[in-house]
């Protein structure tokens, strides 16, 4: 089997080409990411709601505006933390963050990550039209859009060349069809062929060199689990694959053991698609959480604390649940009442490894 290519991002080359997904939150931060990176891949920090379970954050705070305020401060805060203890953890690795477009706070996450070094900069759960603004002062930060179409892909070169005179430095491409978490489709679209990276990459890759001119990565994301499937996305035409839900049965990954156990005791079966409150689907794993969100329990939480996201269904409309909330009970272990994202490949692991160990199974 021939031994797999580096991949640059950028000024950035990684030994090889595989990217650690950012999962929030709190399953992927320092730790995980420093040692993928040490492994020789590109370890991520998702930056979603760091400040929830910091030193910086009081939620008995009683004044709603002040406790929104100490929220978008802490998570600041917390996202410094975290870049500065994987650097330390990894001198010289490659490490980046995920930030998402829908958050409030999306714009000083990006700033921050960019003048604490982060070397990239992933961006999703929207459109980041305003990304390369935000990391100008930076130019040495790869900049690098989540898309799920060639379409999105074209908005974003024409946008980002008009405006700002440049180009993303890669595309992530999330295959909806069995990608973690929140989902760059709708309902009704999921399961269509056209999303497949057997239909998108080729296309994508066939566009980025006839009309832009340029040999821009094309990441493959969604369902890679071995490699065989990283093979197989290479062969597609990508320069290099993201892998999340891999990479929660680790040692490493910063999510608690009863987060980690239980999807290394997941079955097949166990991942459904739910509605989120950000109005877009996700694909997570079963639990006493996500059958009540599904049957549209009036039991869930609806009650909106910290008004961080621009869309939100929970707080404009009194509809699902609160994400941030959900999500970071799971990270601290209540896994029946939190919501525990995964890929469509949960199930398959048989055992926790070290990261090393792992990495070393994908190249070998």
């Amino acid at each position: 089997m021939p031994s797999l290519p580096s991949l640059q991002i950028g000024q950035h080359r990684a030994r090889y080409p595989i990217i650690q997904g950012g999962m929030g939150i709190r399953i992927s931060g320092a730790q995980l990411a420093a040692a993928v990176a040490n492994a020789g891949g590109i370890g991520i920090i998702s930056a979603v709601a760091l400040g929830l379970n910091s030193p910086y954050f009081d939620i008995t705070q009683p004044n709603a505006r002040k406790r929104r305020e100490q929220f978008f401060e802490a998570n600041r805060l917390a996202l410094i933390d975290e870049i500065r203890k994987a650097r330390t953890l990894s001198p010289n690795g490659i490490l980046g963050i995920n930030a998402m477009v829908v958050a409030q706070d999306y714009e000083t996450l990006v700033r921050t990550a960019a003048e604490e070094g982060v070397n990239l900069i992933i961006s999703g759960a929207g459109l980041p039209l305003p990304l390369p603004e935000y990391a100008a002062a930076h130019p040495e930060v790869a900049l690098v859009p989540i898309v799920s179409s060639t379409r999105a892909a074209r908005i974003m070169c024409r946008k980002w060349e008009r405006q700002y005179g440049r180009l993303p430095d890669a595309f992530v491409v999330e295959n909806p069809n069995s990608a973690g978490g929140h989902l760059g489709a709708k309902l009704d679209e999921l399961g269509d062929r056209a999303l497949e990276a057997e239909h998108v990459i080729p296309e994508l890759v066939a566009y980025l060199q006839q009309k832009v001119g340029q040999a821009i990565p094309v990441i493959a994301a969604g369902g890679v689990w071995d490699r065989a499937d990283i093979d197989r996305m290479l062969a597609l035409g990508a320069s290099g694959v993201q892998i999340g839900t891999r990479f929660i049965t680790t040692d490493e990954c910063d999510a608690v053991i009863r987060y980690k156990e239980f999807h290394l005791h997941a079955k097949p079966d166990d991942v459904v698609i739910i509605s989120s409150p950000v109005g877009m689907p996700g694909r997570a794993l079963r639990n006493a959480f996500v059958e009540k969100a599904i049957a549209g329990s009036p039991d869930l939480e609806k009650r909106c604390l910290f008004n961080c996201l621009h869309a939100c269904k929970c707080r404009d409309e009194q509809q699902y649940y609160c994400i941030v909330q959900a999500l970071d009970k799971a990270a601290r272990g209540d896994i029946e009442n939190g919501l525990i994202f995964s890929g469509s490949n949960a199930g398959r692991a048989k055992h926790m490894m070290p990261v090393a160990e792992l990495m070393a199974e994908l190249v070998a």
